[in-house]
């Protein structure tokens, strides 16, 4: 099993002072975060994509190349690149770019995006939400397979046999289709024959297993290969030395990052009854201990039925630098040795 974090590059209040860091202070912290996944062995890291105040991650192909230049094993990867509402030439050319630049190690997550900023922003219409995905995949992946394709769709104008370069490092560059709760996202992946990320983040592991069984169900009706089906889980989590202090430095920025976007969308404010619960047995929290982590893992590969990779979203950490930093160290040297353990068992 592969395991990784994923960064948001989340600007946080200052619990005293209600500033926001440094955008510059922010951004050389998220590189020392890949850099220190990088030392301790972590498989994958993955940049997501905001477009608002508070993230840095707008153009995460780039801090992914800067990303490329200090490290020299771990994967890199989009979490997840929200392909609606981007150019899939363009975004094609920037992991294809990436991809040099780390002797390939890139990946792309594409996704729709549950935060939807980048729609109109970039001039398009949200109910055109699941039309532009479905058209601009099937031009990514065409994409992938040559260089010089004749295609026309509606949301983008024809091409008419002009390259599309640089070309990766990697014969084939991995596309994952990232998937939040829609049943019809795990039957395209699974049709396609592509990857599937699904992203965790309430609830329990356990309702997420009809959905991945769709998956499984289309990837047989399609016919494609048994050896490339592959399904990863994206979660909040967080390691501490104990379970305490990981829920210690943990919830702070879960409870301002659920409240900003309770205010936002018209949930109702999250409590740390929520929080205790998410982090317990039946919730879907990765917080604790790395005994703790390791067991929570186990489970969570057990109840989906087998799963490739596992990334952790630890941003909401972000505004206490050296708990991030021990959490990454813990993941790599504890967490990661005693789950593969388990598994080898």
């Amino acid at each position: 099993m592969e395991i990784g974090i994923d960064s948001f590059a989340m600007l946080l209040p200052d619990s005293d002072t209600g500033r926001l860091q440094s955008a510059v202070d922010r951004m050389e912290s998220v590189l020392s975060e890949v850099e220190l996944a990088d030392q301790v062995d972590l498989d994958v890291f993955g940049m997501g994509e905001h477009h608002r105040e508070n993230a840095l991650d707008s153009a995460p192909a780039v801090i992914l190349a800067a990303a490329a230049a200090r490290t020299k094993s771990i994967r890199l990867t989009s979490a997840v690149a929200v392909l609606s509402a981007s150019d899939p030439v363009r975004l094609f050319q920037e992991f294809a770019t990436l991809d040099l630049i780390s002797r390939g190690r890139a990946e792309i997550v594409v996704g729709r995006g549950s935060s939807v900023e980048a729609y109109p922003l970039f001039g398009f219409d949200l109910r055109d939400y699941d039309a532009l995905f479905a058209e601009k995949l099937d031009l990514l992946l065409k994409i992938r397979e040559q260089p010089n394709i004749k295609w026309q769709g509606r949301f983008r104008p024809a091409i008419n046999g002009e390259g599309v370069f640089p070309r990766p490092h990697q014969p084939k560059l991995p596309i994952w289709l990232g998937a939040g709760g829609t049943p019809e996202s795990f039957v395209r992946a699974g049709t396609l024959g592509l990857p599937l990320m699904v992203a965790i983040i309430g609830g329990s592991f356990e309702r997420f297993l009809p959905l991945v069984e769709l998956y499984r169900r289309a990837w047989l009706v399609a016919g494609q290969p048994a050896e490339n089906q592959r399904i990863g889980v994206h979660a909040l989590g967080f390691v501490g030395e104990t379970d305490v202090a990981a829920k210690k430095a943990f919830f702070p920025g879960w409870f301002q990052m659920f409240t900003d976007a309770g205010r936002e969308r018209g949930w109702p404010p999250p409590t740390q009854a929520q929080f205790e619960h998410m982090c317990g047995p039946g919730g879907a929290f990765l917080v604790g201990s790395p005994q703790t982590v390791a067991a929570k893992i186990s489970h969570v590969n057990r109840t989906l039925g087998g799963i490739a990779r596992i990334t952790f979203q630890m941003s909401t950490a972000a505004l206490d630098a050296e708990a991030m930093r021990r959490s990454i160290e813990l993941l790599g040297t504890d967490v990661a040795p005693l789950v593969r353990g388990k598994l080898r068992d």
